[in-house]
């Protein structure tokens, strides 16, 4: 009995296949789990690799030196200063005439980086690079060199398109989307730091979105090292595009400290195809004067977040063309959201000269769609001399003296025909309005999004604000024509 069931045929097949299966589902799950970590490890690879040497390679024939000569005037007499009356003053004179106008030009010379973005030879670099330059001489990887036209030039973005002549098909790098890219994501900056010649350096993304002194300021900022002569040079992403054009350093000593900046890629790719199309930048227009959303004015809106940006005036043009008025909010533009002033500026200038888009505003209260078609953007000495459309905003409420505008003090504040308004004659020194800043001559335009046209107006705005349970009144205020934004608590 017992060696029967030892040596059982059939409970040795079972015992068989029951192993089978255990050893499949084991291997099945350990080459799952080995897949995983293969997965996870190439992951890794990507994000922090074992060597920058394969990008290095693949990129680095299309990163080029610039070189630009100025011819300034050189002067060949002494250049020293004599007292009035000197002896030697007559003497020193006739040397310094000889170096008059027609006097040699001496030339001088700057260093910066670049990249080819076409195989028919458009280089991208910095403008502050190659601005004033007589020549432009680039200087490629192999060592040749090659004489570079300017196709145009953008100073708000500190970009400049040139071209250079080929008799083959050059190296090449595409932009890549900026956007994508997270703070702690590896980087790789490559270009002609202090003129050594061809350099590469790697870090990460230190921050995104930085804002340094201009109206379309996206930067990304790096830790990779950044020095004079990297200017214009690309910031490349793991898969070898550029995702940012190296600009700009912050140190206390001129080197590298580790706070560089690239203007990103989505800022400067819209900006080179224009400028290869048109020789110019031709940004579309809303004709606004905006301010970011403060806390203290959402919490005067009743809005949830301090967010969008806020009209403060209305030129004549695409924006007064299109319905938007002072002290709307503009929440979302072409689809976008708009988070601040900075932010629709950005998206503005970015968009087609031309286009019809849907803007989003907040106005009473409640959400507002508008179709606006965008102009071109005025220059900047045309801008400068353009006049406010209508009357801006700004409110005041107690503790101040108000009264009608009359024909009187329309004159004597010089306050346009076509402006309406309350005027504050008076202000309580130990009022809210004071303490904000309100005065004798202000001109309130506009109280919580709603135009003011008389004390009666304001009042019965007071009266709603409080019967909504807010405690404070965001006013439009005027004074010798510039307007500003007041938020008044009530008492």
């Amino acid at each position: 009995m017992f060696l029967s069931q030892r040596f059982d045929p059939s409970a040795v097949v079972v015992t068989t296949k029951s192993r089978r299966t255990d050893i499949a589902v084991l291997s099945f799950s350990v080459l799952a789990m080995l897949f995983v970590l293969l997965q996870s490890s190439l992951a890794f690879a990507k994000g922090a690799p074992e060597s920058f040497a394969d990008l290095v390679e693949e990129v680095s024939p299309a990163v080029v030196n610039i070189t630009t000569t100025t011819k300034v005037a050189e002067r060949v007499g002494p250049r020293g200063v004599v007292p009035e009356g000197s002896p030697f003053e007559e003497f020193f004179r006739e040397f310094q005439d000889r170096s008059g106008p027609n006097n040699p030009r001496r030339p001088t010379s700057a260093l910066g980086s670049g990249f080819v973005i076409s195989e028919d030879g458009f280089v991208i670099t910095n403008n502050h690079v190659i601005e004033g330059a007589d020549e432009i001489l680039v200087e490629f990887f192999d060592g040749s060199e090659r004489a570079a036209r300017v196709v145009g030039t953008d100073r708000n973005v500190d970009i400049a398109v040139l071209k250079v002549e080929a008799d083959k098909p050059l190296d090449f790098v595409q932009f890549g989307d900026s956007d994508v890219m997270r703070v702690g994501d590896w980087v790789m900056a490559v270009g002609n730091p202090l003129g050594q010649g061809f350099s590469v350096s790697a870090g990460i993304v230190s921050a995104r979105n930085r804002s340094l002194s201009g109206n379309y300021d996206d930067y990304i900022q790096t830790d990779a090292a950044i020095n004079r002569g990297n200017s214009g040079g690309p910031l490349f992403n793991m898969d070898g595009r550029v995702i940012g054009v190296n600009t700009a350093i912050l140190s206390p000593n001129g080197g590298s400290i580790g706070l560089g900046f690239s203007m990103s890629s989505n800022v400067v790719g819209p900006v080179v195809d224009q400028l290869i199309e048109f020789g110019e930048v031709r940004r579309g227009w809303l004709g606004v004067n905006i301010n970011s959303v403060s806390d203290e004015m959402a919490q005067a809106l009743g809005m949830d977040d301090a967010t969008g940006a806020i009209v403060v005036e209305v030129f004549d043009g695409p924006a007064k063309a299109g319905g938007v008025m002072a002290s709307d909010v503009i929440l979302k533009f072409d689809g976008k959201d708009v988070s601040s002033s900075g932010e629709l500026v950005r998206i503005v200038g970015a968009t087609s000269v031309g286009k019809t888009v849907k803007v989003v505003v907040l106005r009473d209260g409640a959400r507002k769609t508008l179709e606006v078609t965008l102009g071109q953007r005025p220059g900047e000495e045309t801008l400068a001399q353009a006049a406010p459309e209508t009357a801006p905003q700004e409110t005041s409420v107690e503790g101040m003296t108000l009264s009608e505008l009359t024909s009187e003090l329309r004159d004597e504040l010089g306050i346009d025909p076509a402006t309406t308004g309350v005027v504050v004659t008076g202000v309580d020194d130990a009022s809210d309005a004071a303490a904000k800043g309100l005065q004798a001559g202000d001109l309130i335009t506009d109280a919580a999004q709603r135009d003011v046209t008389s004390v009666k107006d304001f009042q019965a705005v007071v009266t709603q604000t409080r019967d909504a349970g807010r405690s404070s009144l965001l006013l439009l205020v005027r004074r010798d024509g510039q307007p500003r934004f007041v938020v008044l608590e009530l008492n």
